[in-house]
């Protein structure tokens, strides 16, 4: 049988409790034996149990009426009847007030242990049902305004195609979330959604990461490794960051768009994947192959179908809906209660700019609901918690002159190095403060010309 179980035995007679108790104790199971319905009804309510099985005849109060009794008060265990008077307007009454089985005695142990082990079976299914709609809850996109209808009206096109997607956005606008929505909306939705930050892994190892190595291949290759292709096969396969993948990589991952063949290293047969390419990148990729940074050929088979996430700074009318999305999710997973925000506080909120984009907003959201006085969130707790520079809606005037690149960089440099300065020169904190992973912002640092290691000696040299 699968795991160990705990059931709740309901029955008037002392000698089946006996027998019953010695059967699943037998097949590895816990029992909890009760000869009262009413009591049961309180260890029902009182503990877990995984299964519940009753008699129907029983005195003072039978089985049908205790099934009904469990499913008004909430009893999510599924319940299992029995009768040795069982007739079938008895079976169908029971089915109809929400009993999972009816089994008529004498039963056979096998057959019992057998519809005990399938009623734990469909419980176990119902839970990773129940988690599974939980977790596509939280990868909802959440929007109401034009920019994003925009998106998503682009989005629902794409999806029900084969076309490769490259999605164009700025660090933190969600674009992992876009990718698996395009995944979740195709024909592919049953196979798997892979995904590898081609940014976070070394030049080294991104090779045996996307196609696998066999046996031997290099020095700590202790076992054969089936790569992220292999492994996406009849899914989707998501590349984010592309635009920093290494120049030989690029060459490696054109041959494998070409051919649908990945081979392993140190292997020598190639191995056919059907899979579906979602790419994303933040930066401009038509500038990287100018540069030649980025080969033009794999630009030409990724860039198929841009679509471009608009920052959360023009999407404002967004934030509203991008709070409550976000303070429900704290809340459930905190076990908090709701805590309202006012106003002047959403409106503090729509004016800032949030160069960390709705990542950003979303660790504001659960900072807020920490520092949240008099049961809610107002504008002062806002004013309090955002990056120096407040909830302006405009760059600094130092910044109003120049090509728009370099305006744009400009306050981007100073929106970090204030969070640094608020953080005490601690990346990981200030990292987390703008909704950026640490290597995000170590590489957006680096290429705004901020030497964080300098930053860091100032900052212990201060204390």
């Amino acid at each position: 049988m699968g795991a160990k179980a705990h059931l709740l035995i309901v029955d008037d007679e002392a000698n089946t409790l006996a027998s019953l108790a010695r059967a699943f104790r037998l097949a590895g199971h816990e029992a909890t034996l009760c000869d009262n319905p009413a009591k049961a009804l309180d260890l029902a309510m009182s503990q877990y149990f995984d299964l519940i099985l009753s008699d129907v005849v029983m005195p003072e109060k039978n089985g049908l009426v205790l099934l009904e009794e469990l499913k008004a008060r909430g009893v999510a265990a599924p319940v299992v009847m029995m009768s040795g008077q069982a007739d079938i307007g008895m079976a169908v009454q029971a089915t109809r007030l929400g009993a999972l089985d009816f089994l008529e005695k004498p039963i056979s142990t096998e057959k019992l242990l057998l519809t005990v082990e399938n009623a734990l079976k469909l419980r176990r299914l119902e839970i990773e049902n129940r988690q599974l709609k939980q977790q596509l809850g939280r990868h909802e996109i959440v929007w109401q305004g034009a920019a994003m209808k925009k998106v998503m009206a682009q989005l629902e096109r794409v999806a029900a195609s084969e076309t490769r997607v490259c999605i164009l956005g700025e660090t933190g606008t969600g674009k992992e979330l876009v990718a698996r929505t395009i995944h979740e909306r195709s024909s592919r939705s049953a196979g798997p959604f892979i995904t590898l930050n081609c940014a976070a892994i070394p030049a080294e190892l991104i090779e045996s990461e996307l196609f696998g190595h066999e046996k031997g291949s290099f020095t700590g290759a202790a076992g054969r490794h089936v790569g992220k292709f292999e492994q996406a096969n009849r899914g989707t396969i998501f590349l984010d960051e592309i635009g920093d993948m290494p120049l030989a990589m690029q060459a490696k991952l054109l041959r494998v768009l070409e051919e649908g063949e990945v081979e392993r290293v140190g292997g020598d047969k190639p191995v056919s994947v059907d899979v579906r390419v979602v790419v994303a990148t933040h930066r401009d990729l038509e500038a990287r192959v100018r540069e030649e940074k980025f080969r033009q050929d794999l630009f030409h088979r990724i860039y198929v179908f841009p679509l471009l996430l608009p920052p959360l700074r023009e999407r404002r009318e967004d934030i509203p809906a991008l709070v409550s999305h976000f303070a429900a999710q704290v809340r459930a997973q905190n076990g908090w209660k709701p805590v309202p925000f006012s106003a002047e506080a959403m409106e503090a909120l729509q004016t800032h700019c949030w160069p960390g984009n709705v990542r950003e907003l979303r660790n504001m959201v659960e900072r807020l609901m920490l520092l949240a006085t008099d049961a809610q969130v107002d504008r002062a707790t806002v004013e309090m918690a955002l990056p120096v520079g407040g909830a302006g809606s405009g760059l600094p005037t130092s910044f109003s002159s120049g090509p728009l690149s370099e305006r744009v960089d400009a306050f981007e440099r100073n929106v970090i190095l204030n969070e640094l300065k608020r953080a005490h020169s601690n990346v990981s904190l200030a990292a987390k403060s703008l909704g950026l992973e640490r290597s995000h912002l170590y590489k957006k640092a680096e290429q705004l010309g901020i030497d964080l290691k300098s930053v860091r000696r100032e900052g212990s040299a201060q204390e």
